[in-house]
């Protein structure tokens, strides 16, 4: 397995002012990083690909998807802009050298209609996966679609219904996005969910259940690297965690107080358990 941060933890874009943060991530001992897509400039990012090359680091990629590309809308003109949108993040992705792209794409991101999604979403929401994962796999990129707990997203809460996306979707780059914080508020038994998941995971996240230093709270993770293990996972491993000195991503992931001493700290705690809990 490879192991993975998510750049969310510093910025939600990229910048000069990262640099010296990416080359302390390669000495920590991190194989790559997850790069958050939503500058849409493709020679902006083959410019940081070839400075992550530089660095030795690889990269997957990370999306969310605002309400104006919402591919669930009842709105086909919506529906075609989700589509063009995800378009455009892929192209990038391949410009960038990412050949994973995770997050949820299946809806847009914190809209809610009161209940949960119908079977025409959930139509939509298949077709428009379909069509992207044909798009991806033509740029050599997989598209992984992430669980995500009910206070943000209503459409995958689980593993089983993610696996029946993905099963209904029927392409072999579309996969399954797990995430240890949202599976740690949305499954009864986490292994076990794992476990049904199986192959169809794709990419998975580290991620405490308060988003701080992985390892240090109440995540079920013995048995999360069993059931990885027994399913025979060998993807990235990918920390995902959030401080509260961005007030966007704050906002955002609804974190007001502080989760550890420094992000350098966190960086190196999380690669220590990660490296630790996969040998």
């Amino acid at each position: 397995m490879k192991l993975g941060i998510n750049l969310y933890l510093w910025s939600d874009g990229m910048h000069e002012g990262l640099l010296p943060v990416l080359e302390s991530l390669k000495r920590i001992g991190y194989d790559g990083v997850e790069v958050p897509i939503f500058d849409l400039d493709t020679e902006d990012w083959e410019r940081w690909g070839r400075r992550l090359d530089e660095l030795g680091l690889e990269r997957t990629a990370n999306t969310v998807i605002a309400p104006e590309h919402n591919p669930v809308s009842a709105d086909p003109a919506v529906r075609e802009a989700a589509y063009a949108h995800m378009q455009a993040v892929i192209d990038c992705c391949q410009a960038v050298g990412a050949p994973l792209l995770c997050g949820p794409h299946q809806v847009a991101l914190g809209v809610f209609t009161g209940t949960g999604a119908t079977e025409e979403e959930w139509d939509r929401s298949v077709a428009h996966l379909r069509r992207v994962a044909a798009y991806a796999a033509d740029r050599g990129v997989v598209i992984a679609e992430e669980v995500v707990n009910r206070f943000e997203l209503y459409h995958l809460n689980t593993l089983a219904q993610a696996s029946r996306l993905v099963d209904e979707v029927d392409h072999p780059n579309c996969r399954i996005h797990l995430d240890t914080f949202h599976a740690h508020i949305e499954e009864k038994d986490p292994a076990a969910a794992i476990r049904l998941a199986g192959s169809r995971i794709g990419h998975v996240h580290i991620s405490e259940n308060d988003r701080g230093v992985p390892g240090t709270g109440s995540v079920a993770w013995e048995a999360t690297f069993a059931a990885l293990s027994e399913i025979g996972y060998d993807g990235w491993l990918t920390v995902e965690a959030f401080g509260n000195f961005l007030p966007n991503l704050a906002a955002a992931t609804r974190i007001w107080r502080r989760l550890f001493d420094s992000e350098q700290q966190l960086a190196s705690d999380a690669y220590a358990f990660m490296r630790a809990q996969t040998r």
